[in-house]
């Protein structure tokens, strides 16, 4: 069944992402009820939170429902912040293709379990989210927009690659637990690039002279902030200086500017 707000539409602003490298109180605590809203039994979870920690559960006596719960949840406050989302994918990668245990729960145990999860990242601001079975780098609304839905759309045109690249800038930002930064940004370069190179015909020219060379690319004066862009990217993510590294949020940038260019471009790919 689904909820009152869902049924009517309700929904409160979201907060801003303030967390990313940590891993709340509010989120452990959750988890193990989360399991159990989507079917687990309490054995099952301390099974597969324990197998995600490699630690060995407490069978020593200890089979009564609340005390296995208050093991896990206990496992999960003493574990490390990254070990937390490595326990919600092993949860989620259990629940996938289970079908519903009965006729009265409509939605599959996957999904009771993803919303139950992104609910609480969302009600928290933490820069995460599963999407399937993984736990990805969530970021503001339009750049959940323009680099999602761009990679998306690009897919659907038939640009692969450029498609491609989008999707491992994005597995580059959601890395644990240190995100591959430079990664992030040639990734999402790499897109727009391989975009403009099919569009122009331009193979052997970067980004920078395919935007000298095409200025019908894009609106004057927008090209010249693109060649810009590529140059802080080559700066920042292909030929680092020592102490040069960028920051998430300058990759974040990068690569959510190259989603809604790529966006832009692929309106451009004539359509059969």
């Amino acid at each position: 069944m689904t909820t009152f707000s869902e049924r009517h539409g309700y929904s409160a602003p979201q907060p801003d992402i303030t967390v990313r490298e940590e891993a709340p109180d509010a989120l452990r605590s959750a988890i193990a009820t989360s399991a159990r809203h989507a079917g687990l039994g309490f054995n099952e979870v301390r099974q597969i939170v324990c197998q995600a920690l490699a630690v060995a559960p407490d069978t020593r006596g200890n089979w009564s429902e609340p005390n296995v719960m208050a093991e896990v949840e206990q496992l999960l406050e003493d574990c490390h912040w990254f070990e937390v989302y490595e326990v919600i994918e092993a949860i989620a990668e259990s629940l996938f293709n289970r079908p519903p245990p009965t006729i009265y729960r409509q939605k599959p145990p996957l999904e009771v379990f993803t919303n139950d999860i992104n609910r609480i990242f969302l009600k928290n601001g933490i820069g995460w989210q599963l999407f399937l079975i993984s736990v990805e780098m969530r970021g503001s609304e339009v750049f959940e927009s323009a680099v999602r839905e761009g990679r998306d759309a690009l897919w659907k045109a038939g640009k692969r690659t450029s498609g491609n690249e989008l999707h491992e800038a994005l597995r580059d930002l959601s890395r644990r637990p240190e995100p591959e930064l430079t990664g992030a940004i040639q990734h999402g370069i790499a897109a727009l690039e391989c975009l403009a190179k099919d569009l122009t015909g331009g193979d052997k020219e970067t980004l920078g002279k395919l935007v000298q060379h095409n200025p019908s690319l894009f609106p004057s004066p927008l090209g010249e902030a693109v060649a810009k862009v590529y140059g802080f990217a080559s700066n920042n993510g292909r030929h680092l200086k020592e102490g040069g590294a960028p920051s998430f949020e300058e990759a974040e940038l990068v690569v959510g500017l190259s989603g809604v260019l790529c966006r832009y471009l692929e309106r451009k790919i004539p359509k059969p």
